[in-house]
């Protein structure tokens, strides 16, 4: 299997979807920190199940960075005018998330 573990900077507000017997998915966009100017390639789309998907809503906001790790698969993009290729999209299955950089005005306070 492809797992991975990266940073990235949370770019879009998540969406959450439920399914049958309250099964839960997060959907995340986040992005690559890059020092390059060609952004082709650095947005990638993340699904949080479960409990992890909540706490995650709780806790992070838009331009907080993350660790992610979790496994890696392609799909179809999902909005186009975040990507500047036509080709498949980069998506992980996230295990776990931890805070980076957060941004820390107006949050509660992360567990311990």
């Amino acid at each position: 299997m492809n797992y991975t573990s990266f940073i990235g900077k949370i770019v879009k507000k998540p969406e959450r979807s439920f399914f049958e017997n309250d099964i839960s998915v997060t959907e995340i966009i986040i992005k690559f920190p890059q020092l390059r100017s060609n952004n082709a390639g650095n947005i990638v789309h993340l699904s949080v199940w479960g409990k992890i998907g909540s706490e995650y809503i709780e806790y992070y906001d838009i331009n907080d960075y993350i660790v992610v790790e979790g496994y890696i698969s392609l799909r179809q993009p999902v909005l186009k005018s975040l990507y500047f290729q036509k080709d498949k999209q980069v998506e992980i299955s996230v295990f776990k998330i931890y805070p980076f950089i957060l941004n820390t005005n107006d949050k509660p306070k992360l567990k311990k």
